[in-house]
């Protein structure tokens, strides 16, 4: 395991990365999940003391996702599994080291520099990694 969690941390995430990701199939949703995590395992500002999933998920201003209707709906056990597979090891590019992502809108290209360094996109989403060298 990579980190810690609960029963109804694998549901909240799940749904996360339903509501950010649904459209971009099972990798994308990963790439979401694999960003979560990696903020739990991250030792540095802004995440120090973000140690728990349900901590980064609803740290102030970060997911968009939350809002949405999708977010509400119960996780289903697909959702439920391909979330433990990120909890338990799963990384891929972009998102290996990635603690932030963005979705520019349709035909936009990435930012070069958003909270960190483009590291590449998947489908829609742009993935960030940290400036800084911490603990991941």
């Amino acid at each position: 395991m990579r980190i810690r969690h609960t029963s109804n941390e694998i549901n909240l995430l799940a749904r996360l990365m339903r509501a950010e990701a649904v459209g971009e199939g099972i990798f994308g949703m990963k790439l979401v999940g694999n960003v979560v995590v990696n903020r739990v395992v991250y030792t540095c500002k802004p995440f120090k003391k973000i140690d728990t999933i349900y901590k980064v998920i609803y740290q102030k201003n970060q997911f968009e996702g939350i809002s949405i209707s999708l977010f509400n709906a119960q996780a289903t056990s697909k959702e439920r599994e391909i979330a433990m597979d990120c909890i338990k090891y799963w990384r891929a590019h972009p998102a290996y080291s990635a603690l932030y992502f963005q979705n520019p809108g349709k035909g936009k290209s990435c930012k070069k520099d958003w909270y960190g360094t483009l590291v590449g996109r998947y489908r829609h989403h742009c993935f960030y990694n940290p400036t800084k060298i911490c603990n991941l």
